[in-house]
């Protein structure tokens, strides 16, 4: 993974468990969604600033492992990692930590596309 440029913490909500108690594995995703635009607005000021410059991006490919579970209330820290991007997307890995245990890891491939038509950008 590359170095993780952005950490997102959040708290697991009652709302995010199953009837298992342990997190939904939809969550997880949603999590690093969160995290990605976080990142966005660290490094750019905002997905808002790559809209007016004419950039969106669409996920094109997203794999999840899941490590092990995560509950109700616990402490997490949602890390991304951007790979230097290329003529026309954008990879990135995503770790989910509990302290020094991983509970799930991702790869997302997204493509810049231009914001209006949404085609893709060359």
């Amino acid at each position: 993974m590359p170095p993780a440029q952005f950490a997102m913490p959040l708290r697991v909500r009652y709302v995010e468990c199953d009837m298992q108690g342990r997190v939904f594995n939809g969550h997880y995703l949603t999590w690093i969604d969160m995290a990605h635009s976080e990142a966005i607005r660290d490094m750019v000021g905002g997905y808002q600033v790559l809209i007016d410059r004419g950039i969106d991006v669409v996920v094109a490919a997203a794999e999840l492992q899941f490590r092990l579970p995560a509950h109700f209330d616990e402490e997490l820290v949602v890390g991304v990692g951007l790979d230097p991007p290329g003529r026309t997307s954008l990879r990135s890995e995503s770790l989910i930590r509990r302290g020094d245990d991983l509970i799930a890891e991702a790869t997302m491939i997204h493509v810049c596309v231009d914001s209006t038509p949404f085609e893709k950008r060359g």
